[in-house]
């Protein structure tokens, strides 16, 4: 596929701004596939192209979370395996499943999801504490990550805000550690996608690299903020992303 200089920098910019708020909030897809779809890529092109500026951001923001020891190695394993087993399910249910099915799920809990972020007692900061890597909380951990990893193989949008939400107040999570894992599992799901488009030749790499550079630019700073200021800024994000899914499952886009 021949690239111009237009579309570099339709997707670069769009990209940056993805990567800064799938780094505070998740949802950064509702904004990156857009624009290289705006960029004049074919729907599938489009998709593989996104997976892979999709792994470079989640790779940032992982980093800035490890870096940050906001992650705790006992339970990587749990949400990593729950994540790839839910989305290698979730793309073959794919096939079988009306995608207007889950659309319709959605319209109705996408309400429910937005009143528990709204709640400041359900959806509260945490004391900052690492959480226990307990039988209790791996389990939880890998069945959220194995249905929020169903969604992401099936349909995917919005699906690393799930994971926070999951995170913080199925396993009782502290916000920061919450985004911090949901990032992990976020960062499997993109790899194993990503090499599928790539191997499909699905992917426009030159300009799936350019644009997850800008996405990891995006990343670094948002995480930054998400680490100083928690839920202050995580919530309106979150809210955000999920008027915007909201958007996108009603008008079909």
């Amino acid at each position: 596929m021949n690239l111009t200089l237009t579309q570099f920098l339709i997707a670069c910019p769009l990209c940056f701004l993805a990567g800064f708020v799938d780094s505070i909030g998740g949802g950064g897809g509702l904004i990156s596939l857009p624009a290289f779809m705006f960029a004049g890529l074919p729907a599938h092109m489009a998709i593989g192209t996104n997976k892979v500026q999709s792994f470079l951001s989640c790779s940032m923001s992982t980093f800035r979370m490890w870096k940050s020891r906001r992650i705790v190695p006992l339970l990587i394993l749990p949400s990593v395996a729950g994540a790839v087993i839910g989305s290698a399910a979730g793309a073959w249910l794919n096939t079988l499943v009306s995608e207007k099915l889950l659309s319709y799920v959605m319209i109705v809990a996408l309400p429910i999801i937005a009143y528990v972020v709204f709640n400041k007692k359900i959806f509260a900061e945490g004391d900052g504490e690492a959480p226990a890597a307990d039988a209790e909380t791996c389990i939880r951990m890998a069945l959220i990550s194995l249905v929020v990893g169903l969604y992401d193989g099936f349909y995917g949008p919005g699906a690393g805000t799930f994971l926070i939400i999951g995170f913080t107040v199925i396993a009782k999570l502290d916000v920061r550690y919450a985004n911090g894992h949901a990032k992990v599992a976020n960062l499997a799901t993109s790899i194993s996608s990503m090499v599928v488009y790539l191997l499909n030749g699905q992917s426009v790499v030159l300009l799936g690299l350019a644009a997850g550079v800008c996405a990891m630019a995006g990343s670094y700073i948002g995480s930054g903020l998400m680490l100083k200021n928690g839920t202050k800024i995580v919530r309106p994000i979150i809210i955000l992303v999920i008027i915007l899914l909201m958007v996108k499952i009603i008008t079909g886009f």
